[in-house]
């Protein structure tokens, strides 16, 4: 059919609303519908669009569409049937993830369940190198698609281990399983043709899984639709035929509209950058655009991993249906959400109890009821904020409702402009030099306050602003992305040669998937292919695309250098860069200047004359009182007029508020541009009461900045922690996550923390302060080097940066620090874990507090010789450097943020609220204290080898206060069992953090309302010189299984990190491993998890194989290894490993001799236990490990909690078990 004869039609299908837009060719006009969504309502959008009864038949439209159906089937899993076919050893792979947590301080840990039905563990090896190690059992593999078939299995995700090496086991077994009657399957090299098993058999899953209902969902709607076409968004951006959608393609349909439209207004506008602000009724979404696409290759979507194109979006629970509460000392927005139904307060739904962000803007006037598309209840949102104010001001805190709301109004503010740093500033980006470009429904009510803080100058405020996303689909262009993994080659002349058929190969396949969308040839002649590298450091895992069209060897390894440096702020210039990943992809623009051209005029019709309009008035609070402002309609400002804020801009699709010191006019594009006066300052609006920041002589915090700078506080660690995330070299700190980072006071007092290893958390404050006494007058730039356990360190390998952070004046006014577990520091053994050390100097080299950067320069030849001093120097110096080098750079940004918020918000105001923040996490530790039973708790537990730890927890509810006595513990030991004092006090914190039960950050006024004694000298606070490997990883949670005894509220966990350690003399490798959890009161344990003082990654399968002489035979679930209980406790962890080349192996764990305990009647946890070549091993030894020999490590259950029930138990897990 020709295409002209076809109704132009684009869709936004939301999770609340369906947004239309139709371009009527005849009158050169758009014209806009707005449906509750439903499967139904794009059919019903576009019976409205072409006045078409219900009833009516549709004619024939082209139809471009995006669409959160994959997400919502995510969320609501409600996809096909699936089964998951994998590599021998790997069935519990999704189960165990990458054994993290997700909440650090949750003691009841929840987790996804998995999306697979069934899971058939497959006989056939390919090696890392994609050499043949064990055939494929076709025998075995037909029967098992016999029962699958027999079961009603309806789709297959096939994922074998480094298929993207080798496909031909992979191709093997789609084949047999046609023949079984499958049609329905994914193959993870074709779904992800990179390294990395854990997320390519993940998004594997996502597309077996979503890809049968998104077929289905539309073939229902073109058998509605005869003669019409149907193109669906993909999450990079780009369209493609309905019919042959991909379920990995699909995650982030309906969000990639928006920034493709902004793309599209920002080259119109000849904006040079700019902020995509799309706030909704859930969340908020923001997104980059400058000069092309920001893209991400994996993201997490309701729990579950997805490696794929995609466009670089970040999401922030904060938006119209978002929740406001206050906790007694702040107020907070979200992350719960009222959604649709009830809805917002004002919604007038008799189930509607919780204030809502809409309620807040309504009753400050940012929502005008008038243009509403239904009435709104305006009493019960006023009648909910004087209950909220009466709470705040019964705390101490005078408060009126205008100004409880115009507080939450800047809470939700600050969590937006925290979401635009975060793809800006955190990516080297100066955010001031954007233009922000506002859409969604809500957005416009919040822009100029998130302008204002964080400097920018420019707002663009669109005529389809409110339904932006559904015009993205309108000037969207067909794309298709493909990617092959390169093999770590390095950068060279050469390499790039040998890459050539690689991009052919891939621009062929381009071709082929663009003619199989219905592009005709001289359509793909008009698009281009663009050739990208993910280049990275050798070693790495983290890497950055680089286009590489026309380039050689030389100007890619500049521009990574550049690019790297400018994200990071440095680069690493005589270090080997190696070739990841090449990707090409292929991009047909749209044509659509008519329809941006009918974009321009007001929907449905031509702009009304210019000139300015009759002044309407209405309330709005403005920071301090209500003022009656001008309300204008958009429509009725014409070229030339200038329209001073305060005022209310009402358009057809959303309102624009414009606040005092902004100015509005009439730009190109019918766009209305917002602009910020130079006489603005660049500042956070005042509190209520003038922002006073209270001080140490008595004043109270506003809840309103308390809860801000709560949140930047932590905003600030993660940010750091993300840094050294990207830019270590090691696996233990780029892969597994074996670090943290916090900020702390010029005292040394913890003030925040990102949510990483809370046995370094609690720790760092020790250091800092040692650190303190030992360097008092640092000079700016200055960082400084310890790992010294009695120095406040934990073991040797968690070395400790700390960065003294100066104030302009040069005043040392905070500090930023960063611990990281490094893999080797020397000692008896490769990794520096040995099993069985009896003094410090055998763990490795001890660094005293020492200078690591004088002045900005980095003294590398310092460092270089302390790492070779001692009888056993560390064995990988340039890896220890390079890691180091990635510590300064996550402090240097901690520092300039610091920096940054004492700019916004003024040096006395940041140092009061680091007050403020430590006294809030007292009172909230003074509140659980209040709910705990009074009287003495005492609980005693012991190390395998029988050395007990005691504890004795003397609540005093009135008083609000509780001793912790640790008196009874034994003396220190000769083994390295020994627990450092900030070792023993890290443990006690992260109790105290966790009974909060609240999200705040944890901080040394945590202690405050504790008493604690630790016996010196015994195994909780040694001699020094006494070995302490052991101490940190083991007896810290011990530690807190006697706490948490003693309180009676959960059931021991693992009790052990289960540390495993492998190398030569020349590398070493280390990793922790997780186990069961404690059953809860309420709650089974989770299983093959990391739990209390550690929660790092286990690294990916294939990136180990490909980094180490090994093969990793077993990652698994030990069933029936949890405590049995009226809640069961989590099930252990199976890691079993192969050596490739003679290897010395060591294991440093716990509870193999005692079990994890029960409660309240409930089971122990069954011990660990291990094997190495067959022969069953202690909790501890180190032994060499010859070629083809294997250790088998099984972890220890959690224990149960209650009296078991009768009858079987039910399953954990909710799906089958490994076959």
């Amino acid at each position: 059919m020709d295409e002209a004869a076809r109704h132009p039609i684009f869709i936004d299908r939301g999770g609340t609303f369906t947004d239309c837009i139709g371009y009527d060719r005849a009158a050169g006009v758009l014209r806009v519908a707005k449906v509750l969504s439903s499967d139904r309502a794009p059919l019903t959008g576009v019976r409205r669009l072409l006045d078409l009864d219900d009833a009516a038949p549709i004619p024939p439209c082209d139809i471009r569409m995006g669409t959160t159906l994959g997400t919502n089937a995510l969320l609501e899993r409600r996809g096909a049937r699936t089964a998951l076919l994998i590599t021998r050893g790997f069935g519990d792979l999704l189960l165990v993830d990458d054994q993290t947590r997700p909440s650090i301080f949750a003691l009841r840990i929840e987790r996804p369940e998995p999306l697979y039905e069934a899971v058939v563990e497959v006989d056939g090896r390919i090696g890392a190198d994609g050499a043949r190690v064990d055939p494929l059992d076709e025998v075995a593999l037909r029967a098992e698609l016999r029962t699958l078939r027999d079961r009603g299995i309806e789709s297959l995700a096939i994922v074998f281990a480094h298929a993207y090496r080798d496909p031909t086991d992979e191709l093997r077994a789609r084949a047999l399983a046609l023949e079984a009657g499958f049609t329905e399957i994914s193959l993870s090299h074709e779904v992800v043709a990179e390294r990395g098993l854990l997320a390519r058999a993940h998004t594997t899953v996502v597309d077996a899984y979503l890809t049968p209902p998104i077929a289905r969902y539309v073939g229902a709607l073109l058998r509605e639709l005869p003669g019409s076409r149907l193109r669906i968004m993909q999450s990079h951006g780009g369209l493609g035929d309905g019919r042959r959608l991909r379920g990995r393609d699909a995650v982030l349909s309906g969000p990639a509209g928006g920034l493709v439209a902004c793309a599209s207004i920002a080259r119109r506008l000849g904006l040079a950058q700019v902020i995509g602000f799309d706030m909704g009724g859930t969340s908020t979404d923001v997104s980059r655009w400058a000069g092309g696409y920001e893209r991400a290759h994996e993201t997490k979507v309701a729990g579950v991993r997805v490696r794929a194109p995609m466009l670089s979006i970040h999401t922030v629970a904060a938006g119209g249906g978002s929740i406001c509460h206050f906790d007694g000392h702040r107020l907070q927005v979200g992350p719960q959400s009222a959604g649709a139904d009830p809805g917002p307060l004002c919604y007038g739904r008799p189930d509607a109890s919780a204030l809502t962000l809409t309620d807040v803007a309504l009753f400050l006037g940012r929502v005008q009821p008038r243009r509403f598309p239904f009435p709104l209840d305006t009493g019960r949102a006023g009648a909910a904020l004087e209950a909220m104010a009466a709470a705040v001001s019964a705390g101490g805190a005078e408060r009126t409702a205008a100004e409880v709301a115009d507080g939450f109004f800047r809470v939700a503010v600050e969590s937006m402009a925290a979401a635009i740093r975060t793809v800006t500033v955190a990516r080297g980006h100066d955010v001031r030099e954007h233009a922000l470009l506002v859409f969604g429904g809500a957005a416009g009510q919040y822009c100029c306050a998130v302008a204002r803080l964080l400097g920018v100058r420019t707002l663009v405020f669109h005529p389809l602003a409110g339904v932006l996303s559904a015009y993205g689909m309108a000037v969207a262009g067909h794309a298709w992305h493909g990617e092959q993994d390169a093999g770590c080659r390095a950068l060279d002349d050469g390499a790039l040669a040998a890459l050539e058929d690689t991009f052919e190969a891939l621009a062929a396949g381009g071709r082929v998937a663009l003619e199989a969308d219905g592009l005709r040839p001289d359509e793909i002649a008009r698009g281009s292919a663009v050739r990208r590298l993910d280049l990275r450091y050798a070693g790495t895992e983290s890497a950055l695309e680089i286009a590489c069209d026309g380039r050689d060897a030389a100007s890619l390894w500049a521009a990574f250098e550049a690019a790297h440096e400018r994200r990071y702020g440095y680069a690493r210039r005589r270090h080997p860069i190696e070739i990841a990943t090449a990707r090409l992809s292929f991009e047909v623009p749209a044509e659509v200047a008519a329809v941006a051209e009918a974009a321009e005029r007001p929907v449905g019709g031509a702009r009304p004359s210019a000139g300015p309009g009759d002044d309407d008035r209405a309330a709005l609070f403005t920071g301090e009182r209500f003022e009656q402002v001008r309300a204008r309609d958009a429509e009725s400002i014409g070229e030339g007029e200038r329209l001073l804020g305060p005022a209310l801009v009402l358009a057809e699709t959303g309102t624009l508020v414009v606040e005092r010191g902004f100015a509005l006019r009439r730009g190109e594009a019918g766009c209305l541009i917002v602009e910020r006066q130079a006489s603005v300052r660049v500042e956070a609006t005042s509190g209520p009461t003038g922002a006073d920041p209270g001080d140490a002589d008595g004043a109270g915090p506003d809840p309103v900045d308390l809860e801000i700078f709560n949140n930047r506080f932590m905003a600030i660690a993660e940010q750091m922690g993300a840094v050294l995330e990207r830019t270590a070299l090691s696996t233990n700190i780029r892969d597994r996550l074996d670090f943290s980072c916090a900020i702390f006071d010029e005292d040394g007092a913890l003030i925040a923390n990102a949510p990483h290893i809370p046995v370094h958390l609690g720790a760092m404050s020790e250091t800092v302060r040692a650190v303190r006494g030992a360097f008092p007058a640092p000079e700016p730039g200055d960082a400084l080097l310890t790992n010294d356990p009695y120095a406040g360190g934990s073991h040797l390998p968690d070395l400790t940066v700390v960065s003294p952070v100066h104030d302009a004046e040069g005043v040392l006014r905070f500090y930023a620090a960063s611990r990281g577990h490094h893999a080797d520091i020397g000692g008896v053994t490769p990794g520096s874990m040995p099993a069985f050390s009896s003094t410090l100097e055998e763990e490795g080299v001890v660094l005293a507090p020492m200078t690591l950067v004088r002045g900005g320069r980095f003294d590398e030849a310092g460092v270089r010789a302390a790492l070779g001093a001692g009888r056993y120097p560390a064995r990988r110096p340039d890896e220890n450097l390079a890691d180091l080098a990635a510590q300064v750079a996550a402090n240097r940004t901690g520092a300039d943020l610091l920096h940054a918020l004492c700019v916004e918000r003024g040096l006395a105001t940041v140092r009061a609220y680091m007050a403020h923040v430590q006294r809030n996490a007292a009172a909230l530790v003074e509140e659980a204290i209040a709910g705990l039973s009074a009287g003495v708790h005492r609980f005693e537990d012991a190390l395998d080898d029988g050395t007990p730890i005691a504890v004795a927890l003397t609540v005093d509810r009135a008083a609000r206060r509780m001793r912790v006595d640790f008196s009874g513990t034994a003396p220190a030991t000769s083994t390295n069992l020994n627990a450092p004092r900030a070792v023993t006090v890290a443990a006690v914190l992260y109790v105290l953090r966790s009974l909060v039960g609240r999200d705040i950050p944890l901080n040394s006024g945590c202690l405050r309302p504790v008493a604690l004694v630790i016996p010196e000298g015994s195994v909780l606070d040694p001699p020094r010189g006494h070995a302490v490997a052991g101490g940190n990883v083991e007896t810290s949670q011990r530690i807190v299984d006697v706490l948490l005894g003693a309180l009676g509220i959960v059931a021991a966990s693992q009790g052990t990190m289960n540390n495993l350690t492998f190398g030569t003399s020349s590398f070493g490798y280390y990793e922790t491993l997780g186990g069961g959890a404690g059953a809860g009161p309420a709650w089974d344990g989770a299983s093959a998890v990391h739990t209390h003082m550690t929660n790092s990654r286990i690294t990916d399968v294939e990136v180990l194989e490909s980094r180490a002489p090994i093969r990793v035979r077993a990652l698994g679930v030990r069933r029936g290894s949890g405590g049995a209980g009226r809640h069961r406790g989590g099930d252990g962890l199976v890691r079993e490993l192969e050596a490739l080349e003679p290897l010395r192996v060591s294991l440093l764990s716990e509870r193999r001799e005692r079990r994890p305990y029960g409660l309240r009647g409930g089971a122990p946890g069954a011990p660990g236990r291990c094997t190495v070549a067959g022969r069953a091993m202690a909790g501890k030894f180190s032994v060499e490990l010859g070629v083809g020999q294997r250790i088998r490590v099984e972890t220890p259950g959690g224990g149960g909690f209650g009296p078991p029930p009768t009858g079987p138990h039910p399953g954990r897990h909710g799906r089958d078990g490994a076959a």
